[in-house]
């Protein structure tokens, strides 16, 4: 069997290294890929949001499934334009992928299908939500509607931050056209957790629990970012606690998303703060998380792809995944000044030698191929280097042990990642 993943991450590389190893898989291609991609995979140089020239190149090479990485192309369609080809994917349509294109389409799912989430607003006037801020108070949270690359979320300290969030958004569009619309919404305390499922619009296969680091900073400062580390299973996250989110969050928006003819297929990945009155969501990605797809890999045994061909098959009931009873855990090492400004270009040494702990894999999230065997750095969250080991804290060990392997000057990690679960004991 042929297969095409879309992306050029650590997300696309994790899966590309576990699909490349199901005896299902025949010839597997990535598009665009990455330099760590290219040697689980044969990178195709088309872009992940050009739908179609990926369309184009599945029909003329003659691929059987596309497992699409990033949210990106499935809010422009492409899961609907490989579906009107005959060609079978993993992921939701375009008018499921909304779970995460629009923030007020999920919180409106939400409040219809009593998913417990926090209190609302939406804004096309600046004017009307400065009044609610106002009405509201501090702190509060300032949402862009739509997609804005993880930097359209705005936890304002202050009613003034809240303001001027709201004038950067919609009077500046610094987010473009994604800040056109707001959802403001209750500020909520507690524990973040991350909590996956597949689907194939009626059933749902849980997957591990995950946590990550949102913040730049050890012990959780600084400014927030698309994630610096990651560790699985969440300690937080109870079997309890993970039968009462299947019930009370995850299934009601199956069904809710169903009802609406809108039926979601492929993972949904449920954004948790475990308050004081239960669990809520913050917020619903319709793909895998990044870089909790890194551990979640690391930590699978069973072959990855018949479940993933489950979820368009709507055969999900007669799969049953297997997992390796440890702990994963991984460090995501970026460009220096990241999240803000970063170069790029830098050389990147030691990555073999890193490769030769134990129990470790290093994903690549932001690389290209220099000249000969020079691996560059190329984004802003570059590697994720991913351990597995029987508990969280050897896992740890091995991840920073690999990171001290790493010749590259330009880059830096925070070095407390699983700190929480760590502490827990």
């Amino acid at each position: 069997m042929k297969v095409l993943v879309i992306g050029s991450g650590g997300r696309e590389h994790a899966l590309c290294w576990s699909l490349a190893k199901s005896p299902l898989c025949s010839e597997l291609f990535c598009a665009p890929g990455n330099a760590g991609i290219a040697s689980v995979a044969t990178c195709v140089a088309i872009a992940a949001e050009d739908i179609e020239a990926i369309a184009n190149y599945c029909g003329e090479n003659k691929i059987d499934f596309v497992v699409v990485g990033p949210e990106g192309p499935l809010v422009l369609g492409l899961v609907d334009r490989l579906t009107a080809l005959g060609i079978k994917s993993f992921g939701p349509s375009a008018a499921a992928a909304a779970l995460e294109g629009s923030k007020g389409f999920m919180k409106d799912i939400c409040a219809k299908y009593k998913v417990p989430t926090a209190a609302y607003g939406r804004f096309t006037d600046a004017d009307a939500a400065k009044t609610f801020i106002r009405q509201q108070g501090a702190p509060i949270v300032v949402k862009t509607d739509g997609l804005a690359a993880g930097k359209g979320v705005i936890i304002a300290e202050t009613l003034e931050d809240a303001e001027r969030a709201v004038d950067a958004a919609m009077t500046d569009a610094v987010f473009g056209d994604a800040g056109a619309e707001l959802v403001i919404e209750e500020f909520m305390t507690g524990e973040e957790a991350s909590f996956f499922v597949l689907t194939d619009g009626v059933s749902a296969l849980s997957l591990l629990s995950a946590q990550d680091h949102k913040r730049v900073g050890d012990g959780d400062t600084g400014l927030n970012t698309g994630g610096m580390g990651a560790y699985s299973p969440a300690p937080v996250l109870t079997a309890e606690l993970e039968k009462q989110v299947l019930a009370e969050i995850v299934q009601p928006t199956i069904d809710g998303m169903r009802a609406e003819g809108k039926a979601y297929t492929g993972v949904l990945y449920a954004g948790l703060m475990l308050t004081p009155e239960g669990p809520k969501l913050i917020e619903y990605n319709v793909r895998f998380g990044d870089p909790e797809c890194q551990v979640l890999m690391m930590l699978l045994k069973s072959d990855i792809l018949p479940a993933l061909m489950a979820t368009y098959d709507a055969t999900l009931d007669q799969i049953d995944l297997e997992w390796h009873d440890e702990a994963a855990l991984t460090v995501v090492m970026a460009a220096k000044g990241y999240p803000g400004s970063y170069s790029k270009g830098d050389e990147i040494g030691g990555l073999a030698e890193a490769g030769t702990e134990e129990g470790v894999v290093v994903f690549h999230a932001g690389t290209k191929a220099g000249d000969g065997d020079q691996v560059l750095a190329n984004g802003g969250r570059v590697l994720n280097v991913t351990a597995k080991a029987p508990a969280i804290a050897e896992a740890q060990t091995r991840a920073y042990a690999a990171v001290d392997r790493l010749d590259w000057p330009g880059g830096f990690c925070r070095r407390d990642i699983g700190w929480r679960a760590i502490q827990r004991g």
